[in-house]
């Protein structure tokens, strides 16, 4: 499935300084190993060391959080907005 995915600014270094990019995959998983392959450097930026997502970014797909969906097996339909968002943290 053909997706669009919004890249913030912390990550546009690596799509060329593209705040959006289109994708392909059947899930979160799948996508990231082709923005990976488009955007080298981007996979290892969202998954830590034992492929899963890293605990400060957070992935949606059409405005709903993949960590209470099905994380990286979440399914993509056909022209779904993914948004990778950094979480923040202060105090």
């Amino acid at each position: 499935m053909s997706v669009q995915v919004k890249v913030p600014t912390q990550l546009r270094t690596l799509t060329d300084g593209a705040s959006e990019v289109s994708g392909t995959g059947g899930d979160v998983g799948s996508l990231i190993k082709d923005l990976d392959a488009s955007h080298p450097g981007l996979g290892e930026r969202l998954l830590d060391d034992s492929g899963q997502l890293r605990r400060f970014v957070n992935v949606y797909v059409n405005d709903e959080d993949v960590r209470f969906l099905d994380g990286l097996g979440t399914t993509l339909p056909e022209g779904a907005q993914v948004s990778i968002i950094p979480a923040v943290a202060g105090g």
